[in-house]
């Protein structure tokens, strides 16, 4: 069997399906985190100036998301990860994550940084084949136990 050809964009968290898929993350992650511990971003805060969505398309459908959002001081965030479980093994965060790390390069950011959840294995494989180390707590996020922290500098050309 041919494995489907996905198609990444960058587009509006705003759309239904993504909004379907936003509501499908929080959902996953508030399964595996205590509410005060999930550092959501809404649809709203996605479409902001600051944050580029990058979305993976199979036959049309939205099967994987993550995004790159700004901050001061050449700092950039990696932030809402995810593919649908219809859609993991695929390699889909890793290219996203890929487009993540070229854009942020491209803009001339410094060091990209991310929190992820104490109890998401398949993400940290997929950050640290991307060249990213665990670190302390980043940006404001609190130290807990529930979180993870990654940060990856980045060579700009």
């Amino acid at each position: 069997m041919i494995a489907p050809v996905p198609a990444i964009a960058v587009e509006s968290p705003l759309s239904a399906d993504m909004g379907e898929m936003i509501a499908e993350l929080n959902a996953l992650l508030l399964t595996l985190s205590p509410p005060e511990a999930c550092y959501h971003m809404t649809a709203e805060e996605m479409a902001g100036e600051a944050t580029t969505v990058f979305v993976a398309r199979i036959d049309g459908k939205a099967a994987a998301c993550g995004a790159l959002h700004r901050h001061a001081d050449g700092i950039a965030e990696v932030k809402r990860m995810y593919t649908r479980p219809a859609y993991q093994g695929l390699g889909l965060g890793g290219s996203i994550l890929d487009r993540i790390i070229a854009q942020a390069t491209r803009e001339g950011h410094s060091r990209l940084v991310l929190e992820t959840g104490d109890k998401h294995p398949a993400a940290w494989r997929v950050y640290e084949r991307a060249g990213f180390s665990r670190c302390g707590p980043v940006l404001d996020y609190p130290d807990s136990p529930y979180s993870i922290f990654y940060s990856r500098s980045l060579v700009t050309a």
